[in-house]
């Protein structure tokens, strides 16, 4: 079993000095806490597989596609593989936990050889 302090994910992704800190992977999930600043910008483009954001702290947009919303603490949207979406308008400090099915970038070869997965594959 692992077990994990959100004090301590914070910290070591402070550390790490990026955005992103993933913490759990296996082939079939991966998991991270992301972290945005106030006033900040979303580099983040589309991933190959679906994804699962959870807002720990924090207000700001998120557009997935054509679709925007809210979030604030306790909010939770899913983003299929494939789809565009950002973050925007962050009020406060984002602190997001990410999850990844299966493991982020587990499709990249697929989709370099033009097989895409997921919600936008045609």
């Amino acid at each position: 079993m692992d077990a994990f302090s959100l004090d301590l994910l914070l910290q070591a992704r402070a550390e790490s000095g990026r955005l992103y800190h993933e913490f759990i992977r296996t082939h079939d999930l991966s998991v991270g806490l992301y972290v945005l600043p106030a006033g900040g910008a979303d580099p983040q483009g589309p991933h190959t597989e679906d994804e699962v954001y959870h807002v720990i702290s924090g207000r700001a947009s998120i557009q997935v596609g054509a679709a925007d919303h809210a979030v604030e603490p306790g909010s939770t949207v899913f983003v299929g593989a494939d789809v565009e979406h950002r973050f925007h308008d962050i009020e406060e400090e984002l602190v997001v936990l990410v999850a990844f099915g299966p493991a982020e970038y587990t499709h990249r070869a697929d989709h370099q050889q033009g097989r895409p997965h997921g919600a936008a594959a045609g």
